[in-house]
């Protein structure tokens, strides 16, 4: 366990001895505190300091006559995320960036500055201030905004940009993973159900020449999709639909954090639904984590709590849990991949 450091400067007076206890104690108060450093994140996002810094290092006051901030809180800010590495403090009080600060970038190949501000909303951060509602059986979603997660998002006086623009830029760091560690047999059909702008199906067509890919999803979504990035349209086309109710024929299904938005009754109907349109020797591909045992950390754990926030019955699972559900979906698992990252890809057959 990572303990705080002591200030072991030649200037300090030397501490009293300490125990373990009250080292621990301290860690854990640490921990506590833990959320000023996702503020501090958001605040770096939303003033757009990594494309700034693009041009060379700069002070914090440098950098607050551009965003019109204040010098000083803004070095206090920008002094705590080079603590975790991101941004870098050097000589003459100057911060400049570095392989993390990079990704907040708008320009960047991989950028995940959307994805940060997505994450860091407060329509998701404020259901897990609450989380202890949803522990009581409760939606901690429901017990702030009066309805669940997605009937939010489906008002019409509610922004979905930020969501679905965050969740696509997330996604495009993610989908390098998962589009290269699963070998799509040629000439297949492959459906990316709920798939939003479309961007692992862009990455796996990409990848794989012979495919052809149908994006599935609500109409408002489809309508911002990226494939025509391909640059061969009759490689693709878009779907919509409810997955409740009727999803596409294909011979390779996608279900990237779809499972986890849902509890088990929700998830069986959608995957007994695909299983419904499956031609013979169709796979489905899971795209979650899995929830490791043991106490070491696994970002799906974090993630986890996350769901339960938000989603009313959303969870990750274990292997067995997944086994449970797709057996009760007449599936079975054929194999599980490893991709690399806190994803994995359950790969299921009918049975």
């Amino acid at each position: 366990m990572d303990m705080p450091k002591r200030n072991t400067s030649a200037t300090a007076s030397k501490p009293p001895s300490v125990s373990g206890s009250e080292e621990e104690a301290v860690f854990l108060l640490d921990q506590a505190m833990g959320y000023a450093y996702q503020a501090a994140l958001r605040v770096a996002a939303l003033l757009q300091v990594a494309d700034h810094l693009s041009q060379g290092p700069m002070t914090a006051e440098e950098l607050a006559k551009i965003t019109g901030t204040h010098g000083q809180r803004l070095h206090r800010v920008l002094r705590v995320l080079a603590t975790r590495g991101v941004f870098h403090e050097i000589e003459g009080g100057r911060f400049e960036l570095n392989p993390l600060a990079e990704l907040l970038r708008t320009d960047a190949a991989l950028s995940l500055r959307s994805a940060v501000l997505m994450l860091t909303d407060e329509r998701l951060w404020r259901p897990v201030g609450k989380l202890v509602e949803s522990v009581r059986g409760n939606s901690a979603f429901k017990h702030i905004y009066g309805m669940s997660f997605w009937d939010y998002w489906a008002k019409d006086d509610v922004s979905t940009e930020d969501f679905h623009v965050g969740m696509s830029s997330m996604s495009d760091a993610e989908n390098l993973f998962l589009a290269r560690s699963y070998d799509f047999p040629e000439n297949a059909t492959v459906a990316d159900i709920a798939g939003g702008f479309g961007g692992l199906l862009l990455r796996v067509l990409q990848q794989n020449p012979t495919l052809k890919g149908i994006l599935f999803d609500r109409a408002n979504v489809l309508a911002r999709n990226r494939l025509g990035e391909l640059g061969d349209s009759r490689r693709w086309k878009l779907a919509e639909g409810d997955f409740f109710h009727t999803v596409p024929s294909a011979d390779i299904y996608l279900l990237k954090y779809i499972m986890h938005d849902w509890p088990d009754e929700k998830s069986t109907q959608i995957l007994r639904c695909i299983r419904k349109a499956m031609p013979v020797g169709a796979r489905v591909l899971i795209m979650d984590p899995i929830i490791p045992k043991g106490n070491a950390h696994h970002t799906g754990k974090i993630m986890d709590l996350l769901c339960m926030g938000i989603y009313d019955g959303g969870r990750e699972r274990t292997e067995k849990e997944f086994r449970q559900l797709l057996a009760d979906s007449d599936l079975k698992i054929n194999r599980i991949i490893d991709n690399g990252f806190y994803i994995s890809t359950i790969e299921a057959v009918a049975v």
